[in-house]
C-alpha cells in the first residue's frame, strides 16, 4: 500500500523530471560556428582558450568565428601573445629538440640528423600551419591541422594548437601575416 509521503515524493519526482531531463551541460561542438564575444577583442584577432578547447577568429566587434581545437598537455602549452609571422601550405615537419629527448623512442628516426618529414596527408602538421612569433622570434608553436581529429578537443599535442584540416584550411584564407594571437 502506497502511504501519502511515498506518493509525493514520487509526484514531486516526476514533475521534476522533465526539467532534469532538458538541464544540460554544454557539449563540446568542434563546428566551426559564429558566437558573441566580448568586445574588447579587435575585429582580425585570434584568441585561444585552452581549457574549453576553442579558438576564436574575430569577426566584427562582438562577433567570432569558433572552432574546435586540441591544445598542449599539461606542462607544455603555450600561453601569451603572439603574431603570425610564417604561413605554410603542406609544411614540412620535424620534432623540436626537446620532443625527441621526451620520447626518443616515438621520433628515433630523427635522432642525429636534419631529416624532416615532407608535406603531405600523412604529416603531422596536416594541411596549413601557422607559425607563433614573439619579438620576431619563433615560438615553436604552431596552429596547424593534424591527421588526428580524435585529438581535438582535448588536451593532448606537444604543445601546438591542432585543428581539424578543413577548419585550419579556412582559417588560413582569412587571418593575415601579422594577426595577434592571445592564449589565455
Amino acid at each position: 500500500m502506497m502511504r501519502r509521503r511515498t506518493f509525493l515524493a514520487s509526484s514531486l519526482a516526476a514533475t521534476a523530471l522533465p526539467q532534469i531531463a532538458s538541464a544540460q551541460t554544454a557539449v563540446f561542438d568542434a563546428t566551426p560556428q559564429e558566437v558573441g564575444i566580448k568586445r574588447q577583442y579587435q575585429p582580425g584577432q585570434l584568441l585561444i582558450l585552452p581549457r574549453s578547447h576553442y579558438l576564436y577568429y574575430v569577426t566584427e566587434p562582438g562577433k567570432a568565428l569558433r572552432y574546435g581545437v586540441g591544445v598542449g598537455k599539461a606542462g607544455l602549452e603555450f600561453t601569451g601573445t603572439a603574431t603570425i609571422d610564417v604561413k605554410k601550405e603542406w609544411p614540412t615537419w620535424r620534432p623540436t629538440d626537446e620532443m625527441i629527448e621526451r620520447e626518443p623512442e616515438n621520433y628515433k628516426r630523427f635522432i642525429g640528423n636534419t631529416e624532416a618529414q615532407p608535406g603531405g596527408p600523412g604529416n603531422p602538421l596536416g594541411a596549413r600551419a601557422l607559425y607563433l612569433f614573439q619579438n620576431g622570434k619563433d615560438t615553436y608553436f604552431r596552429i596547424h591541422g593534424t591527421t588526428q581529429p580524435g585529438s581535438i578537443g582535448r588536451s593532448v599535442s606537444n604543445g601546438c594548437i591542432r585543428m581539424m584540416n578543413e577548419h585550419v584550411i579556412d582559417l588560413y584564407a582569412r587571418v593575415p601575416l601579422g594577426t595577434v594571437v592571445t592564449v589565455l
